[in-house]
């Protein structure tokens, strides 16, 4: 990759600083281009309902770092998490929970050098876990996540399908509210840009790809150059278009190396 060419990060802002810090700390020119807006619910009343179930959980699935953010920002006075277990699909989730105040010891999450962070590499920490609760009878696992514009469910049930062909009971819960960003005139015209000099634009989630294209119809991507986190998000996007798709790892110093080593 030449020197100049830049990679922008489509993460939502709050994490798209960090990362693009990241980044450049690895020699990566980064910028960051948030396309995924995160919101507070409208009406927060089942969020504050679900706490009640927490302590009959064998554990706490939670989808990002944002689920943790708003589910514990409900947590009610008074009651503890501590004899239940917290599910993280990746290593900003886990570490959300522990900023937030989770016990350590009762935190599940893929290795920190896993090749991927989602609901399989998680499965595969607690799987064990899971048949040894239902062979001592009922349990039930919540979901923490977020939801679309339109207020319906964001994101894969893939893991709630495994955990009820398991035997246990399944709840879920949205936490927050994922939504497309208004892209100012100056943004809408350094995407233009971008699509043409040779950026290279960073996935971690298809809809973010889903909001460009919301916010600039008339885009051209198909000479475009994409890096997707996640086969899922990659296969998403060479159908949407884009010229150019290329995988790279998760974890960041790997993704770092992936990216320098593209040419």
């Amino acid at each position: 990759m030449s020197g100049l060419t830049t990679v922008l990060v489509t993460r939502p802002e709050r994490e798209a600083g960090p990362w693009v810090q990241a980044l450049q700390a690895e020699g990566v020119q980064a910028e960051a281009f948030p396309l995924i807006e995160i919101a507070p619910l409208d009406d927060a009343q089942a969020l504050h309902a679900a706490w009640v179930q927490v302590p009959q959980c064998l554990a706490v699935m939670f989808v990002s770092a944002n689920a943790v953010r708003f589910f514990m920002a409900a947590q009610p006075a008074g009651l503890e998490v501590q004899t239940c277990r917290a599910w993280a699909t990746g290593p900003g989730t886990q570490a959300a929970l522990l900023d937030s105040g989770w016990p350590s010891a009762q935190i599940d999450a893929p290795r920190p050098d896993a090749p991927q962070f989602d609901s399989e590499a998680l499965w595969a920490v607690v799987a064990e876990r899971v048949r040894t609760a239902q062979a001592k009878g009922p349990a039930q696992v919540l979901i923490v996540r977020g939801a679309d514009a339109q207020g319906q469910m964001a994101g894969r049930d893939w893991l709630a399908l495994q955990l009820q062909e398991a035997g246990l009971q399944v709840a879920q819960v949205v936490a927050y509210a994922r939504q497309a960003p208004v892209l100012s005139s100056l943004q809408q015209a350094r995407a233009c840009q971008a699509v043409q000099d040779g950026s290279w634009w960073l996935f971690s989630s298809s809809e973010a790809a889903v909001h460009l294209q919301q916010a600039c119809p008339a885009l051209d991507v198909s000479r475009a150059q994409a890096l997707a986190t996640h086969p899922r998000i990659a296969e998403r996007l060479r159908r949407m278009g884009w010229g150019c798709v290329h995988l790279v790892p998760a974890p960041l110093s790997l993704q770092a190396k992936s990216i320098k080593s593209l040419s």
